[in-house]
């Protein structure tokens, strides 16, 4: 069976503590694991204002995982994002190679982006 790689995008209730958050995560990372994926990057966004309220919350923990995967992989991940009551929503893409080189350059322009010093005003250069 061909791997391919995915991204998923969930949002974890405010109401959590940091502890149950990375509990949460942690969870879904092992999931992945246990069926074969292989993570290849991870973003932790933190809390961020929904577009609109779910379940009565207008905030929301937004969580980021590539992986390499079977197909077989994603039901059982998406079925525990459903079962679970912490994650108010979830999205899995599959990524083309597209996608891939967009959110590899992505990375890279952050990281150059935070790697820069800044000017100031009297043209001695700082670390951002």
């Amino acid at each position: 069976m061909t791997r391919n790689r995915y991204e998923t995008v969930f949002i974890i209730t405010p109401v959590l503590s940091d502890e149950q958050t990375k509990d949460v995560i942690k969870k879904y990372k092992e999931l992945l694991k246990d069926k074969g994926a292989k993570l290849t990057h991870e973003e932790n966004w933190g809390m961020r204002k929904l577009a609109y309220p779910i379940q009565k919350k207008s905030t929301g923990f937004y969580y980021l995982m590539e992986f390499d995967a079977d197909p077989t992989a994603i039901l059982p991940l998406e079925t525990e994002f459903r079962r679970d009551e912490r994650v108010i929503r979830f999205l899995t893409t599959r990524m083309d190679k597209f996608h891939v080189e967009y959110a590899e350059g992505r990375r890279d322009r952050e990281a150059d982006r935070r790697e820069k010093p800044k000017q100031t005003p009297a043209g001695t250069e700082t670390k951002a």
